[in-house]
């Protein structure tokens, strides 16, 4: 309020906004009780603007690998002012060269050796935009130099590799945060909400996630991409891991952090000439004490989606994309429908949450979709899904204690 009054007349002020010269409210024919009124005023404008000059410092943020279909993100959103891509790791030197030419990359903030990147540029945090099986590399890299990372879903290929991670996190005092799309669509926490409250669908019964799409050669993932999506060694597993683990997230988070009882799964080659190293379907089935929950998770999809239901005692509530939820509650004589908007969630996207992160403004708890106690359980969960398929049989995910 005040800061509109006094920088309403804004013939004092120079280009960037700032005083030039002297207010009218401070010339000496201004009664002096008044000029000392606006001095302090003044004052605290300036501290106010030099705060939020403070607070807006763009996130210094590193690269470490450049193969994954999703580091268009970062790079696109480099261009906006909150953030600084201030090194980037890539061995593959015709990738490197194809994203500067289309991003105006600066050639030196690229290097070829991860460590000599990070001691080089110093970043805040690292983003893992390589294989899934690196991801772990990455970590044991910044983990002692203090750099927090993110990485793309999944955290890891394999309960060791992902425990091995929180070790190193627990260790170093940094944040392992674990991106998911879902995260951030507003129907994500619409659907929380709604599961939540026991006035509403009352208790939950039934979970059941969709994820997927026609499959990633068919919508033309790139060739760097494709490569080690479907390598069981660098990605984990085919469509079991590169969607499973969307509707282990949202579950476990559903479910305030609590570990299902078993796990069984069946997974299926329905195109073995394209995926001959992975499976393409994948079906999960997870039981808790008064809950079941069914993730399909396909690389057979007639159309790309991301969606959940979640059945209550009274009710239901489903997602059928980031915006649109289709809900019936007690008493309801029919369901409806509703649009979530984007202004209901606090992040716009991971790299907004990142750098709060960073920054101390938002301190993760362990059930939160990107935090790593969470994603613990969802690697528990994908692990015993993987044996139940090899086996046949229901596993008991105690055993992964």
């Amino acid at each position: 309020m005040f800061v509109g009054s006094l920088y309403s007349n804004r013939s004092w002020l120079n280009a960037n906004g700032m005083p030039d010269g002297v207010p009218r409210c401070l010339r000496k024919s201004t009664p002096l009780i008044s000029r000392f009124c606006c001095l302090v005023i003044l004052l605290g404008c300036s501290r106010s603007l030099f705060s939020q000059q403070a607070v807006t410092k763009p996130l210094r943020l590193a690269i470490a690998g450049m193969s994954h279909g999703h580091v268009d993100r970062i790079l696109e959103r480099s261009r906006d002012a909150d953030i600084q891509i201030v090194g980037i790791y890539e061995t593959d030197r015709g990738l490197t060269e194809r994203y500067a030419k289309q991003y105006g990359l600066r050639q030196d903030t690229i290097f070829d050796d991860l460590e000599k990147m990070l001691d080089t540029v110093k970043p805040e945090a690292v983003t893992a935009f390589g294989t899934t099986y690196d991801h772990l590399r990455v970590v044991q890299s910044a983990a002692p130099r203090g750099i927090h990372v993110m990485v793309e879903k999944p955290l890891a290929v394999d309960l060791k590799q992902a425990r091995a991670i929180q070790a190193l996190a627990h260790n170093t005092g940094i944040q392992v945060l674990t991106n998911y799309e879902t995260t951030w669509y507003p129907t994500t926490q619409a659907i929380y909400d709604l599961a939540r409250d026991q006035q509403g669908i009352g208790p939950i019964r039934k979970i059941v996630v969709h994820d997927g799409h026609s499959g990633p050669k068919e919508i033309h993932v790139s060739a760097e991409f494709l490569k080690w999506l479907t390598d069981p060694v660098l990605d984990g597993g085919g469509a079991l891991m590169d969607f499973g683990c969307y509707g282990a997230n949202l579950v476990t988070w559903l479910m305030n952090g609590a570990e299902p009882l078993s796990v069984t799964a069946v997974t299926q080659q329905i195109k073995p000439e394209v995926y001959p190293r992975v499976e393409d379907e994948a079906t999960i089935l997870l039981t808790y004490p008064k809950v079941q929950a069914i993730i399909q998770a396909s690389w057979n999809w007639p159309f790309d989606r991301k969606d959940i239901e979640v059945y209550g005692l009274l009710g239901y509530v489903q997602a059928l994309d980031k915006r649109r939820l289709r809900i019936r509650k007690h008493g309801d004589a029919e369901e409806h429908t509703s649009v979530s908007e984007e202004s209901t969630i606090r992040f716009k996207d991971p790299f907004a949450y990142l750098s709060a992160v960073v920054r101390g403004e938002v301190i993760p708890t362990d059930n939160d979709l990107s935090a790593l106690g969470n994603n613990l359980v969802v690697m528990k969960i994908l692990t015993a899904a993987k044996e139940s398929a090899a086996t046949g049989k229901t596993v008991k995910l105690a055993q992964y204690h």
